[in-house]
């Protein structure tokens, strides 16, 4: 059996940079290690599976080249640009069943797609010692942003750790030591930021790293920015609406737009958005 993989590129500027992920459409026949096996022939950090649902407009799940995950921002995001893009849907709402649950995607007219995430979950916090020698940075550095080191989940848990401006392109990541960090301690990954200048269109600027999944960094995480928004909400007053930039240390660009509503000061609502381009097709065979 041939599988044909489509291969998206998610949260582009104009076209270029973003994160590349795979999309497989009806795969409902497809048992978890055929997906796997796809995954690990794709070589992306995530191949999203499309299948039938009959609760939810499609059931998605996601596979990177290590194992299945319960969400992933930018594959989400590539699913429903390529079922977009090839007239399988056209602009509005839909629902996709995860494991990470029931979550509302919008595909406005634009083309551009907006994933509802969950609610966040405030699962863990680290002192600045604890993270600084895994990234090379000292202690005081990181303490210097005032800002505590916490893992957020919107659907994955990530350690969300500020750095001061200046010092994110200096992280020399040890896939190892954050490999082994993260599964001591139940994390996919590090999403470190630095706020962005006051008259800049960007809210922050971002780095990713997982490599307990594989993914020794990443150029966009949606999953990350839904959680660094709930963070940056709950610290700072910098409104409902963020843009990030994430790539720039990979050469590779990519932004994505994230919005956070709240009433009585509780969060109830995490949308994380972007564009999406299709860069080819392979086939695979399983």
């Amino acid at each position: 059996m041939n599988i044909e993989v489509n291969l998206v590129n998610s949260f582009t500027v104009n076209g270029k940079g973003g994160n590349p992920a795979g999309v497989v459409l009806n795969a409902n026949q497809l048992s978890n290690s055929q997906k796997l096996k796809i995954a690990q022939s794709v070589g992306y950090s995530e191949t999203a599976f499309v299948s039938s649902d009959e609760e939810a407009d499609y059931e998605v799940s996601f596979f990177t080249t290590t194992g299945e995950v319960d969400f992933c921002g930018h594959a989400t995001l590539a699913t429903f640009s390529t079922m977009y893009q090839k007239g399988i849907l056209t602009a509005g709402s839909y629902v996709q069943r995860t494991k990470a649950g029931m979550l509302p995607v919008i595909i406005e007219p634009s083309g551009k797609v907006v994933m509802e995430q969950q609610l966040p979950q405030k699962v863990n916090c680290f002192s600045y010692q604890e993270i600084s020698n895994i990234l090379g940075l000292e202690s005081n550095i990181l303490a210097s942003t005032k800002l505590p080191i916490e893992v957020i989940s919107t659907g994955l848990p990530d350690a969300i750790i500020p750095v001061p401006n200046g010092y994110l392109d200096v992280i020399e990541p040890n896939d190892e030591l954050i490999a082994d960090f993260c599964k001591k301690h139940k994390v996919v990954g590090f999403h470190a930021f630095e706020l962005c200048e006051l008259e800049s269109k960007l809210t922050a600027s971002c780095r990713n790293f997982a490599p307990l999944f594989g993914i020794s960094e990443e150029s966009a995480t949606g999953s990350s920015s839904g959680a660094l928004a709930c963070y940056l909400t709950e610290h700072l007053a910098l409104g409902r609406d963020f843009v990030f930039e994430q790539g720039r240390a990979m050469n590779c660009t990519s932004i994505i737009t994230a919005s956070v509503e709240s009433e009585n000061s509780k969060i109830i609502s995490v949308k994380v958005g972007g564009f999406a381009s299709n860069i080819g097709t392979v086939v695979i065979p399983v």
